[in-house]
């Protein structure tokens, strides 16, 4: 089936002995046990299995072209699972614009916890291979990275990372399985904040990984999710399994009013800079071409002379909504800098943006108006 088939039906016959169109939610948090005693995979609490899960995790594995997934309740929650699975002492190298979020859990959490992280530039190959140690176990690839839209030749790296017999993770919430898809670049695992472009309501908190293998590490992560508890609820996977129905609809939306808007600001007097890879003027664009089938409906600006005068543009705004989540059907914006706090690598005057499936000459008008 091709993709968006896939989006549509697959998963809707676990746990859903009814066979409804629709599946139900299944609130219980407990199954009962067959008299005969307890199979291996049966169902028996809810946070260890349930069907809403089974469903989601099937649909979203088979969207990214993976073996399995694991379905957690927030894309951090993702993340984290993936670096407890390797041991104290381990080395990761991680870009160093990473998403704010996880470089606080690195810096934070993770280094207290005994591992060892590099924060490097991922653009150059180079670079990455001048930090591998004999203690590394993962490099984490971001791609477009969030907020400087760098891009990371995902084939190359997972290339460099096979030879040393590393993992790499990459982040594929941006551009989600409907643009890019790092499995079949070799990755071995892709990570999402499910919150985002599969949620696509912003009324959804939720992670995921998708594994390539079920091999010993995947069992890690999946014994984390279901000891550590950091899962989503049965109504959370309902509503994504129903939402990622409508994703690759959706996303040709935001692909195609982030190429106008991109366009706008790349010619409007006010704006410094655009970070956009499908701008041909972006240092990485020819990377996003091969790796990409479509450029995503993110894009980062420079506007202002100043923090202040950015933190203004954004308050100006009628219909952009002022906000630091993205992937939703509304834009939204944020002086970015002021969103990162401490450690922040973005610009003093970045503006991120979430284009949404407004119209985009509504999108452009407001702009125009915030940016006068």
């Amino acid at each position: 089936m091709k993709f968006e088939t896939r989006a549509i039906h697959v998963g809707l016959g676990i746990g859903n002995p009814s066979s409804s169109v629709v599946p139900p939610i299944s609130p219980s948090n407990i199954f009962e046990i067959d008299a005969e005693g307890r199979n291996q995979n049966d169902l028996h609490y809810t946070r260890l299995g349930n069907p809403n899960r089974l469903q989601f995790e099937a649909v979203i594995a088979s969207l990214e072209n993976g073996a399995a997934a694991a379905a957690f309740s927030s894309g951090i929650a993702a993340a984290t699972a993936v670096l407890q699975s390797l041991d104290p002492g381990d080395h990761i190298i991680v870009p160093e614009d990473v998403y704010a979020g996880n470089r606080k859990m690195v810096k934070n959490i993770m280094n207290r916890w005994g591992l060892e992280s590099s924060f490097v530039d991922m653009t150059s190959l180079n670079e990455i291979e001048s930090h591998i140690k004999k203690s590394t176990k993962v490099i984490w690839i971001e791609t477009p990275s969030n907020p400087l839209m760098r891009i990371t030749d995902i084939a190359a790296v997972v290339g460099l990372a096979k030879s040393k017999n590393i993992k790499t993770v990459v982040d594929n919430t941006w551009p989600t399985p409907v643009n890019q898809l790092p499995l079949e670049m070799g990755a071995d695992l892709s990570l999402h904040s499910t919150s985002k472009y599969f949620g696509g309501h912003s009324d959804i908190l939720g992670g995921a990984v998708v594994a390539a293998e079920e091999d010993e590490f995947f069992e890690r992560i999946r014994l984390i999710q279901k000891m550590a508890g950091a899962v989503p609820s049965p109504q959370d996977c309902w509503m994504l399994s129903r939402s990622t129905r409508t994703l690759a609809y959706r996303m040709r939306g935001h692909n195609e009013h982030a190429r106008i808007v991109a366009h706008f600001l790349a010619n409007h007097n006010k704006v410094e800079q655009v970070f956009y890879p499908g701008l041909e003027s972006h240092p990485g664009h020819g990377i996003a071409r091969k790796q990409m089938k479509d450029f995503g409906g993110m894009i980062s600006f420079l506007a202002g002379k100043s923090a202040e005068e950015a933190v203004q543009i954004v308050g100006r705004s009628k219909l952009i909504k002022r906000a630091t989540s993205l992937g939703g059907v509304e834009s939204t914006w944020e002086h970015r800098q002021s969103s990162e706090g401490e450690g922040s690598v973005s610009p003093d005057t970045m503006i991120r943006m979430s284009v949404g499936l407004e119209h985009p000459d509504d999108i452009i008008e407001d702009l125009e108006r915030s940016l006068n």
